[in-house]
């Protein structure tokens, strides 16, 4: 288990690997193709192994934006990156619709889920051989039989309760549903801490609900079982106790990264959560 205290650059290995590809993409610029055109780092690298597809799956209370950090660094490092949009409703639900974007993606995968989205990833991957690894950001990893709502109670901490904000609604069959939110005066200590206060505002206001029975549906399948998994576990996470994400990772064998960071780790640790993911890629996919 690697520990992290704060910070914002990002590890020693992707430190090594930046100035790798700096220095690659130096002999690129100064070796010309034969007709005195440069190679992209793109053309360059069409010889060797393709890197494998990063597709990323928001959890509640957020959108594809709180992965911006993440992919600028994913790119940059020559990965594709695709961030699913999560209709959060349910997770068997949610993986079927992962599962249409994971069918037009050709070659090896790398699933990456954030909170609920971590439901998410451990169903739809179950029947896809291209994962070939799967990444759990401050995230669930259910077991069959298991809910979100039933792992976050099973060991005390999380003070999200008190700051939802439900919304009840009338379903088109006549039957009452309700969407969860955070309360926007609430959302940056609950969610954001380590974020600053004026994006954690931004983040607030474009928040997406997550339906209630969703927290409350029980796992099917857990592709973490037959699937390597990486874990960043964030020890400061007011949503997700930091006891329940050390509990699930150790039951799934993850190599586990602890962090001391808020649930929104993937906007407050960019670089550090595309360094778990790219050690994930190049230790699966060669």
């Amino acid at each position: 288990m690697v520990s992290i205290k704060g910070g914002r650059k990002r590890v020693v290995t992707g430190v090594v690997s930046a100035l790798t590809a700096g220095l690659a993409l130096g002999a690129f610029a100064l070796s010309g193709t034969a007709n005195g055109a440069t190679k992209t780092p793109e053309a360059a690298g069409a010889g060797r192994h393709a890197k494998p597809t990063i597709v990323l799956e928001h959890g509640a209370f957020a959108d594809g934006s709180s992965w911006n950090g993440v992919i600028a660094d994913l790119r940059a490092d020559g990965y594709p990156v695709v961030a699913a949009a999560n209709p959060l409703r349910g997770p068997a639900s949610d993986a079927a619709a992962l599962r249409t974007v994971l069918d037009h993606i050709k070659g090896p995968k790398i699933l990456v889920g954030h909170s609920y989205g971590g439901n998410v990833i451990s169903e739809a991957a179950a029947n896809d051989p291209q994962v070939k690894a799967l990444v759990y950001v401050a995230a669930f990893l259910p077991a069959p039989g298991e809910s979100a709502l039933e792992l976050t109670n099973k060991y005390p901490g999380s003070t999200l309760p008190a700051a939802l904000d439900p919304v009840t609604y009338k379903q088109a069959d006549g039957t009452t549903a309700t969407d969860l939110y955070i309360q926007q005066d609430k959302f940056h200590l609950q969610f954001a801490a380590d974020v600053p206060a004026a994006q954690a505002a931004l983040m607030a206001a474009e928040q997406r609900p997550i339906a209630q029975a969703a927290l409350e549906e029980k796992a099917t399948t857990a592709a973490w079982k037959t699937r390597p998994s990486w874990d960043i576990v964030t020890t400061e996470d007011l949503n997700i106790p930091p006891a329940a994400q050390r509990y699930m990772a150790k039951r799934a064998h993850a190599h586990t990264t602890e962090v001391a960071a808020s649930h929104s780790v993937a906007v407050s640790h960019p670089h550090l959560v595309a360094d778990v993911i790219e050690r994930a890629a190049r230790t699966t996919v060669r």
